[in-house]
């Protein structure tokens, strides 16, 4: 496969996640441990097919146990929260907190081995920050405490995964299809959790279940194969830099189904957030 071919199919994952937000208002009131358990049991299943279907099992043996423990979590953490914090917010205001992640993962990047902050890091993170107050203020300036418990699950799920991201570089490499068992580990442990502590509630009506298991197919599922092509065996940097323009295209995404609202605050925010991103991406 060539470099830019790979590049073309982890840049699809972008895509795929820009449709997460409006997909995740579809499948209410599904609870989010629940909401997890189906998408990943969709999104590990398949992946385990095409693994077989490869001749790609032989590889999954030679995997360590700590990538499985350390993968698994960062998917369960990253996705319960996230679902949690959409539950608990308004869409586009929570997920453009969530989407701080690609900022954040520039940032910690300069706290690996060999690399280190700029100043253009830190300016990128003050626009960043920037845009996530301005969703929280609505532009007003006060603020809206009745959705505080669901801006702080979606700043937590980004500092999930922008941590899983860079710790990824420490822990070494593994196949495309070791991303099949983290999914399908996630989903048992879902399953389990939901049981345990929520009350089941299954998709309503056909938008639900297609909202449902257009979750587990996409963003929640090839997604994460298609990343994986990209960042092994494509432009890193190239693909990094296309995932912060993910938070415009799920706010746009948003309004264009009528889930979001327009206005001059969602579209300050989108704007500081992307830009401090790039000016952050930049200057690695």
């Amino acid at each position: 496969m060539t470099r830019s071919k790979a590049t073309a199919i982890g840049f699809i994952a972008v895509l795929l996640w820009a449709l997460l937000a409006l997909l995740t208002v579809g499948s209410a009131p599904v609870p989010p441990l629940l909401l997890n358990a189906i998408c990943f049991t969709i999104g590990g299943t398949l992946g385990l097919i095409w693994t077989a279907r490869t001749g790609g099992l032989a590889q999954l043996r030679e995997v360590s146990w700590k990538v499985y423990a350390f993968g698994s979590i960062g998917l369960f953490g990253y996705h319960a929260l996230y679902f949690s914090a959409l539950r608990l917010a308004p869409a586009a205001e929570a997920g453009l907190i969530a989407y701080l992640w690609p900022l954040m993962i520039v940032l910690f990047s300069g706290l690996l081995p060999g690399e280190r902050l700029r100043p253009g890091h830190l300016l990128g993170a003050l626009l960043g920050f920037a845009g996530a107050a301005a969703i929280i203020t609505g532009g007003s300036g006060g603020f809206q405490a009745e959705y505080a418990t669901g801006y702080a699950l979606a700043f937590l799920c980004a500092l999930t995964w922008s941590s899983y991201s860079v710790l990824s570089r420490l822990v070494g490499s593994a196949p495309t299809s070791s991303v099949a068992v983290f999914c399908l580990v996630t989903a048992v442990a879902s399953w389990g959790l939901h049981f345990a502590v929520e009350e089941t509630v299954w998709p309503q009506g056909a938008l639900g279940w297609a909202s449902t298991l257009g979750l587990g197919l996409g963003p929640v599922g090839l997604a994460f194969y298609v990343w994986d092509i990209g960042v092994k065996q494509g432009d890193i940097q190239m693909l990094g830099t296309s995932s912060y323009a993910a938070p415009l295209l799920s706010t746009l995404v948003l309004v264009l189904a009528g889930v979001a609202d327009p206005s001059w605050a969602l579209a300050l925010a989108a704007a500081l957030i992307t830009l401090g991103a790039v000016i952050a991406a930049k200057s690695s």
